[in-house]
């Protein structure tokens, strides 16, 4: 990348008179290439840290589709005013000073803004395993059968989505994860949390789907459930509250935040409210200290940028609050964003959801569209940095009816203790 840089800029300054030596086409090839993938690179990060601001849902996808239409619109102007010099060059004719200077200097940018991307993006890569941790991690998996698509698809849009082929919307994976953490109390060695996320009740898939994912959480015999937000998308779902979520059953509580699809509904409250009805404990923006085994958990809501997250007196407070030594301090955040929040107070464990995996996995490259800061570096997995082990779940559901090599998951958690 570097030799491909120093020879554009060498060849883009040569002077207008000057005799310019013959540019190999296989060069020009790469070189071309190298600025158009540059080109959706940047875009495609920019899509993907678009979607992990606080902004309202309409100005983000009034940007998307301004963005999108400008991605080509661009691409297919340049096309035009260079289309005879690349010819030029790509069959060994040309020099590049016959190229407009400031498209020059756009394909610089390119080559630069995507060598610095690109190599970031394959440094996060899952297969080189960055920052991941070291869990153990058993996976079972509910293939859909065509009563299965049946029962669950609510709509002929949902019914219509699942014939696509690889389309894997209803296979849910049931993975038991055992996370090791240094530091947890060895009363909590073996204690058991089921994690759910990113229900997305739309009304297009029936709530027994979900039904069936808190049937296999109590059948975990869970001691806490941990529901990590964007529970529901249309504000007549929020009537299927009570009877889907009632019957989840934890010994120390189960516990819930919202996301940013929570505020797609005209009322978000009404969601908290009716969760509250049934028993589960609303943790967003605060701190609660829950008393479990022989051992205390603090668990805090981050529901940032979308809503509230607490504050540090309010987390050092409920630190003095705790008076067992034999302190977890547990953050549930909806998006993994807040990794170096919860890293920064000091939290052993995090929960989060909000990137679906990606929606879709390519094979050995791994997820590339994640709504994130980070991009694609949290899309799901387990993940690192001291303090801090975060849990990153695929979830559960999703606006688009379309999940490729990335099923939907239920995490059943077990902590233990990872020896000094």
């Amino acid at each position: 990348m570097a030799v491909l840089l120093s020879s554009l800029l060498a060849l883009s300054t040569l002077p207008a008179t000057a005799t310019a030596p013959a540019v190999s086409p296989v060069f020009a090839w790469t070189v071309i290439s190298l600025v158009v993938l540059a080109h959706f690179g940047w875009h495609l990060a920019a899509y993907n840290r678009l979607n992990s601001l606080g902004w309202k849902r309409k100005t983000i996808k009034r940007t998307e589709k301004i963005l999108f239409a400008e991605m080509w619109i661009s691409l297919f102007i340049i096309g035009l005013m260079v289309s005879e010099p690349v010819q030029e060059l790509l069959t060994g004719d040309g020099q590049w000073d016959r190229v407009p200077i400031l498209i020059q200097i756009y394909g610089v940018a390119c080559l630069v803004a995507g060598g610095i991307l690109g190599a970031l993006w394959v440094a996060w890569r899952p297969i080189l395993g960055v920052h991941h941790a070291p869990v153990t991690r058993r996976i079972k998996t509910e293939q859909a059968d065509a009563a299965t698509v049946q029962r669950y698809a609510r709509t002929q849009k949902a019914r219509m989505a699942s014939r696509i082929p690889g389309n894997q919307m209803f296979d849910l994976a049931i993975e038991h994860v055992e996370i090791p953490l240094q530091g947890l109390p060895p009363s909590l060695d073996g204690y058991r949390i089921a994690h759910l996320s990113d229900i997305h009740l739309t009304g297009h898939v029936h709530p027994s789907y979900i039904a069936n994912v808190i049937e296999q959480a109590n059948q975990f015999d869970s001691e806490m459930m941990a529901l990590t937000g964007d529970i529901v998308d249309v504000q007549e779902c929020i009537d299927w509250l009570p009877e889907l979520f009632q019957p989840a059953n934890a010994e120390d509580g189960c516990y819930f935040i919202l996301g940013n699809h929570d505020t797609r509904v005209s009322e978000p409250n009404a969601v908290r409210k009716a969760m509250q009805s049934v028993g589960w404990t609303d943790v967003g923006g605060r701190c609660e200290l829950a008393s479990c085994r022989d051992a205390e958990i603090l668990i805090a809501g981050n529901e940032h940028p979308w809503f509230g997250r607490p504050t540090e007196s309010e987390i050092e407070q409920e630190a003095i609050n705790c008076l067992s030594e034999n302190c977890l301090q547990l953050c549930l955040s909806h998006s993994p964003d807040q990794f170096d929040w919860a890293r920064q107070h000091y939290f052993d464990l995090m929960l989060c959801g909000h990137t679906h995996g990606g929606q879709g996995r390519l094979p050995l490259v791994g997820p590339i569209l994640s709504p994130s800061w980070h991009g694609s570096r949290w899309a799901s997995g387990d993940f690192y940095r001291a303090p801090t082990t975060m849990h990153v779940s695929r979830g559960l559901g999703g606006v688009h009816l379309l999940r490729l090599r990335c099923r939907p998951e239920l995490s059943l958690i077990t902590l233990r203790c990872q020896p000094s």
